[in-house]
């Protein structure tokens, strides 16, 4: 079968369209016919060696969310038949023309919904679910804070915490992706300079001095302090992410002040039964959101996966807004 592979680590050039060997559902999986895979950055990570998958899960193969139709189910599978337009996240190997995937991890596609979007939604929906309302415990009327607003995952987090009756105030470098993040319903988009960004500030400021009991990051080391600063009392920084540099000093002094929590993140080195509960919360509050049109993946761009090197290179210049999606 045709799958996405890396031809070792490095940057974009090791990225090609290959063939490996067709995968076989165990007790429990279900095998995919998958139609599209978006790209994550993990993938890129992946790709530059920085980031192994799960052991068992063939690190040259991305591919974290899919796409596709059941084609056939192993020993002991009940839930899903031959035909069924399912949707999940898997360790790795996504990316490629079938896919084995645990029956648990499955999701019904909406109607309303083609592949692309379809394959867009599983780790930004999920990734967004489990930090906004497992995690942090985002209520109605609570202001948050979402840094990198235009991203996959930001952009889901948007619509979520909009349905759930909050108000987003969203970050970006890129005054253009904070201007289409405010047709998803961001309230306020706070334009931030490359270089010492600052917006703690203006975040007591729109909060009426108060700070943000929510803040979901994907930067990491650059925003560390600035987070701090605008968390509100005994708020909680949902870290997801280390674009910006892994290792921060801060203020432990103000972290106890505010009694305030940092907790990281990670949905695919959890046990599967963890990633199940949180496939089923997911299921449980946000699904009939999307089904009814109120939550909706965004897609860049669709690309067929022959191009897989041009979605790797358009994703490291951050050039997209939403997800870039693979069709196969």
């Amino acid at each position: 079968m045709r799958a996405v592979v890396f031809d070792g680590s490095g940057g974009p050039e090791v990225v090609r369209l290959g063939e490996v060997p067709e995968p076989a559902p165990a007790r429990g999986e279900v095998l995919v016919r998958v139609r599209a895979a978006a790209l994550n950055r993990a993938d890129l990570l992946q790709r530059r060696g920085l980031y192994a998958p799960p052991p068992g899960t063939r690190p040259d193969v991305p591919g974290l969310e899919l796409a596709g139709e059941v084609v056939r189910t192993g020993e002991g599978v009940g839930a899903w038949r031959a035909g069924d337009r399912v949707m999940a996240i898997c360790a790795g190997e996504g990316q490629a023309e079938l896919a084995v995937v645990h029956e648990r991890m499955l999701l019904p596609v909406p109607a309303a919904l083609s592949w692309e979007e379809a394959a867009s939604l599983p780790e930004a929906g999920l990734t967004a679910h489990d930090a906004l309302f497992t995690i942090a415990g985002l209520r109605p009327g609570w202001p948050v804070l979402l840094h990198a607003v235009g991203s996959g995952v930001g952009t889901i987090a948007l619509q979520l915490a909009k349905a759930a009756g909050a108000t987003v105030l969203g970050t970006s470098r890129s005054a253009d992706k904070l201007e289409r993040a405010r047709s998803l319903g961001l309230d306020h988009g706070l334009l931030l300079p490359r270089d010492a960004p600052r917006f703690a500030d203006e975040v007591r400021r729109l909060t009426g001095g108060e700070g943000c009991p929510v803040i979901v990051d994907f930067v990491g080391a650059a925003y560390a302090r600035e987070n701090l600063a605008a968390l509100a009392l005994r708020g909680v920084l949902v870290q997801v992410g280390t674009m910006g540099g892994a290792e921060a000093a801060i203020d432990l002094g103000g972290l106890m002040r505010k009694r305030a929590s940092v907790v990281g993140t990670n949905l695919r080195m959890r046990p599967l039964e963890e990633k199940i509960a949180a496939t089923r919360a997911f299921a449980r509050d946000a699904l009939p959101l999307v089904a009814a049109g109120r939550v909706r993946p965004v897609v860049d761009e669709v690309l067929p996966a022959e191009r897989a090197r041009e979605a790797h290179e358009r994703m490291e210049r951050n050039a997209s807004f939403g997800k870039l999606v693979l069709r196969f």
